[in-house]
């Protein structure tokens, strides 16, 4: 795994099951574990300054809730439900949470790159969810399709064929940016 994420040694049954008894060193290491994944799919709905924030609300949500998960094997497929959950409620909000927009940030060396970057986000954001969290999770956070497999409770085949097909269609809307300018 990636550096600064948990070990993929460790079960996540076995640490579901030591958080629910509560051991805060297993729930520390679920939470470092998933943690990129759920900032990853927020991204895909939300500004990244109101991602970080709701990453810490989907933990949260977690934490007041992992007694209601009936198979620990599950954790995975649940707590991605709970990202996704969280990631539509906010963006049923009007405003981001920051109350700020891409233009609102002070230091951006290169206004062209800021703009290729909305851009690219936007395209990406108009895909299906499916290949949008996959790509956002690949390309953002620079997970292995084995990572997302694991971390999303997914299929490797499944990781694949959302990677390829959401590359395409990224493809397709980029250039469709490009002809538009």
């Amino acid at each position: 795994m990636r550096e600064g994420t948990a070990s993929a040694s460790e079960p996540v049954p076995s640490l579901v099951a030591a958080a629910r008894r509560g051991d805060r060193a297993a729930l520390d290491r679920l939470c470092r574990r998933f943690a990129p994944v759920i900032h990853g799919i927020l991204l895909g709905y939300v500004q990244k300054a109101d991602a970080d924030d709701l990453t810490q609300d989907v933990f949260e949500t977690v934490l007041a809730r992992l007694g209601d998960l009936r198979d620990a094997a599950a954790f995975p497929g649940w707590i991605v439900a709970i990202a996704r959950r969280t990631a539509l409620s906010a963006q049923r909000r009007s405003a981001p949470l920051t109350g700020m927009h891409w233009d609102d940030i002070p230091g951006l060396a290169d206004p062209a790159h800021g703009l290729e970057a909305q851009k690219a986000l936007a395209a990406i954001r108009s895909l299906p969810p499916a290949y949008r969290e996959s790509l956002m999770l690949r390309l953002v956070q620079g997970m292995s399709g084995q990572e997302i497999a694991e971390l999303t409770g997914l299929s490797p085949g499944s990781v694949r064929v959302n990677l390829h097909r959401g590359m395409t269609l990224l493809r397709a809307a980029l250039a469709d940016y490009r002809e538009a300018l």
